[in-house]
């Protein structure tokens, strides 16, 4: 037998390594090209711990045929050369590395591009938290839900779950991907279904108005598993944009609300007049007035008496989620409750030192209502305002500072009692 050939007969199995890169690429879904630099990067970095870092190491392999070339400082080593040299435990081992490496950039790769996105798994094991009282899974807060996804396992941790939720193994289950870390050679996947974009996706999804572009989710305010106001734009005049997303007979709305576990939703048309805006989001509450304030983003928004609960919601949270939809601080009044606020307000910044009441007359009437808005003053704008010098300004501010921190210590003090 002649030397090459014994060579080759020693050396690696070429065919062996072309179907070992087919097979990790079927398997794994990572590009052959990744798989062959993988193995090569394995062969070099083997070869330097056998002959040391200093020494020049090049190895080829050719796509086609899975022959390797290998030359260690400019000298070409055979195939038995680089079985025997370099070791055939320590590159299996340096490649399975370089492999788990490549596997975990795809998988990395593959889910942060669908960051806010929704996506379809299979929950595979529900961790239960603390106990509520007396009972198995039922009496148990809800914790982590590990999910089953086509290469990896995500988390969809208690924070991220809508209240009242439940999940069994077994069970199919849509969210949007959150998060998505490498750890190691592993990659961590958290999933979501309580953030606003969980909702834009749904309309996407269920409305095709919206998947079409027709339809715009301008903005999504939220309280999940209780409430929701989205604000939407259509681009065709012919198109009622509320009634395509609600459906014939709410068919297409009855589909998200049930997706999301009985989650109220308001579907408000989007408006870039700040007023109009305001009152949709405020709907079903009738608007008397609307005071901005833009020193300070926010609004004062009167209303009737009969209307005041119906405009602050449950628990706050009609306002709450409409200045949220609006990026505003919405605070509801009555006519009477804002005449009492501002006659108080007046008085009480008459009192520190430098503050004239024409000057308080003007705060009040841009919005500031309290000494912790004073205290956040921009020092320029009250300079203009009342004609002061800085050192007057920054009087001003340091006493409503100390004021504002005063009133939160009593707040507390009574909270406490």
């Amino acid at each position: 037998m002649k030397a090459d050939e014994r060579n080759r007969s020693t050396g690696p199995n070429m065919g062996d390594l072309l179907r070992l890169v087919d097979t990790i690429h079927h398997e794994k879904n990572i590009e052959r090209e990744v798989i062959f630099q993988g193995i090569e990067a394995a062969l070099i970095s083997a070869a330097k711990k056998r002959f040391g870092d200093e020494q020049l190491i090049s190895v080829n392999i050719d796509r086609k045929t899975g022959h390797i070339d290998a030359s260690h400082n400019g000298v070409a080593l055979t195939p038995a050369e680089i079985a025997e040299r370099i070791g055939a435990q320590t590159a299996k081992q340096v490649m399975i590395q370089k492999i788990r490496e490549a596997e975990c950039d795809h998988i990395y790769n593959e889910y942060y591009d669908q960051i806010g996105q929704i996506i379809v798994g299979t929950v595979h094991r529900v961790e239960f938290g603390g106990r509520k009282g007396k009972g198995d899974d039922a009496g148990r807060s809800p914790g982590l839900v590990i999910v089953k996804l086509p290469n990896v396992e995500a988390v969809l941790p208690a924070a991220e779950q809508i209240r009242g939720q439940t999940w069994r193994p077994g069970d199919r289950i849509r969210a949007t991907v959150a998060e998505v870390k490498k750890q190691g050679t592993r990659v961590k996947v958290t999933l979501s279904r309580t953030r606003p974009v969980f909702i834009t996706r749904l309309f996407e999804r269920e409305i095709p108005e919206v998947a079409d572009g027709v339809i715009e989710v301008k903005n999504v305010a939220r309280k999940p598993g209780v409430r929701s106001k989205v604000a939407v734009e259509c681009s065709d005049p012919r198109v009622d944009s509320v009634g395509a997303c609600v459906g014939v007979g709410g068919n297409r709305i009855k589909n998200i609300v049930n997706e999301l576990g009985g989650e109220r939703i308001d579907i408000v048309v989007w408006s870039d007049d700040v007023e109009e805006m305001i009152r949709s989001s405020l709907s079903p509450a009738e608007v008397e007035e609307i005071i901005l304030c833009d020193m300070l983003g926010r609004a004062i928004v009167l209303v009737t008496e009969e209307n005041l609960s119906l405009a602050i919601g449950r628990g706050g949270q009609n306002v709450h989620l409409a200045s949220k939809l609006c990026g505003l601080d919405i605070e509801i009044m009555t006519q009477e409750e804002l005449q009492s606020q501002l006659d108080r307000t007046v008085a009480a910044f008459c009192t520190i030192p430098g503050v004239t009441p024409e000057l308080a007359d003007l705060l009040v009437g841009e919005g500031f209502t309290t000494y912790d808005d004073l205290s956040v003053i921009e020092p320029e704008d009250l300079m203009r305002m009342g004609g002061l010098t800085e050192e007057e300004v920054e009087e001003i501010v340091e006493e409503a500072d100390r004021r504002s921190m005063e009133e939160e210590r009593e707040r507390k003090r009574q909270t406490e009692e």
